[in-house]
């Protein structure tokens, strides 16, 4: 059995409904370490899929006490509550947005350049130092047929004159469900941090004419200065069989299974 946290979130909820096994965990918001302890034993789960956060980097800055508590501290109670369960936390690709290499980046590169960032790789040391067989998975900008969320995909979709992507700017955008399908293989992974995601050698500025070019769309795009790198080198999870699309083909993938090419706008049940 598998526990999943933030279940209503973009990611908990995708991993709830592709995973027949997967049950979601009440609410930690405000939880201490005996509520969580409680919830978890009462479970019977064997995997828990931790996905609840505050991911939203100016949400972090504003007030870094609510981020550490939900970024840092619930993970943390997850890690002292989990025993001899396999725990998976989502962690950022953020983790190197201080980084003065240009990329792409391996686990042992590390330099956070914000306060969301900062907290995600606390808790990673934290959880591990606890649990040395938990999972930490540095998750990319995810996206997906999503309406209750922006994303890059929906970014795109809804979009009517331009957009504003760097052709210097080179990071991995990952497909929700590729994510909750590798899931199974993820569980099986050793303990430590993992890049996780799609892979490129293109800039944002690159893949957003392609994609907008596969879609069909009549939309000017922009290049803007150039952001920091966030792509990584995922050869640590591959070796282990956690495989992803391209950044492209994994686009060419998303618009496919909700039949997104070419003007026709119709889910694909």
């Amino acid at each position: 059995m598998i526990l999943v946290t933030g279940a209503n979130g973009f990611v908990g909820h995708k991993i709830l409904e592709m995973r027949k096994d997967a049950i979601a965990s009440p609410s930690l918001r405000g939880g201490t370490q005996e509520d969580i302890k409680r919830m978890i034993d009462a479970s019977d789960a064997d995997v828990i899929i931790h996905t609840a956060a505050i991911s939203d980097i100016g949400t972090c800055q504003a007030d870094p006490q609510a981020s550490y508590f939900a970024n840092v501290q619930i993970p943390v109670y997850l890690a002292k509550a989990s025993k001899d369960r396999k725990l998976i936390c989502f962690s950022s690709d953020q983790v190197y947005s201080g980084c003065d290499e240009e990329g792409p980046y391996s686990e042992d590169t590390v330099k956070p350049g914000n306060i969301y960032a900062e907290h995600k790789l606390e808790m990673e040391q934290r959880v591990l130092d606890i649990l040395p067989n938990a999972v930490m998975l540095r998750a990319e900008w995810m996206y997906d047929y999503y309406l209750q969320r922006s994303n890059y995909f929906m970014s795109i979709i809804d979009a009517k004159e331009s957009v504003s992507f760097s052709s210097r700017q080179y990071r991995g955008v990952t497909y929700l469900k590729e994510v909750a399908e590798n899931m199974e293989k993820v569980t099986a992974l050793p303990g430590g941090a993992y890049n996780f995601g799609s892979e490129t050698t293109k800039s944002m500025y690159e893949i957003t004419r392609e994609f907008i070019e596969l879609l069909g769309k009549k939309l000017k795009v922009e290049d803007t200065q150039a952001r920091h790198n966030l792509w990584m080198n995922c050869d640590k999870a591959r070796k282990y069989g956690v495989e992803f699309s391209d950044v492209t083909d994994g686009l060419a993938k998303c618009a496919k299974d909700y039949k997104m090419t070419q003007g026709c706008f119709m889910k694909n049940n």
